[in-house]
């Protein structure tokens, strides 16, 4: 219950400062469209670049891995499970990046920390 309380406090401080928090909120989109990771997984043998938006912009595979992919299924597969993987922690990054950039954002405002309010900024 005082939970609840709390939330709607929050809810109520966010809606009488709802202009400030949409510049915010097109501030952290801003810096996330900038924001640039590199997933990479098997020691680099893939790697992945994504954007804060959570887009892929780029897929590299090492010389050896495309090599090894023309010679057999096995490692085809293994590739493929490689470039997921590499994709998979770009992701991962651009989403920890988006979390803190919205925690920091959300501190500046004065706001607590509200369960599913990232989703705003996203």
């Amino acid at each position: 219950m005082l939970d609840q309380l709390k939330a709607m406090g929050a809810l109520a401080g966010i809606m009488k400062n709802r202009d400030k928090l949409q510049s915010s909120m097109q501030e952290v989109k801003d810096q996330m469209a900038k924001t640039e990771v590199t997933g990479r997984a098997g020691g680099g043998a893939a790697t992945a670049r994504v954007n804060g938006k959570l887009e892929v912009l780029s897929v590299e595979i090492s010389p050896a891995l495309l090599n090894g992919m023309v010679a057999d299924a096995k490692t085809r597969q293994q590739a493929s499970t490689l470039i997921a993987e590499a994709v998979n922690d770009g992701i991962r990054q651009a989403q920890e990046k988006l979390h803190e950039a919205v925690q920091k954002k959300t501190r500046e405002l004065g706001l607590p920390d509200i369960p599913g309010l990232g989703g705003l900024f996203g």
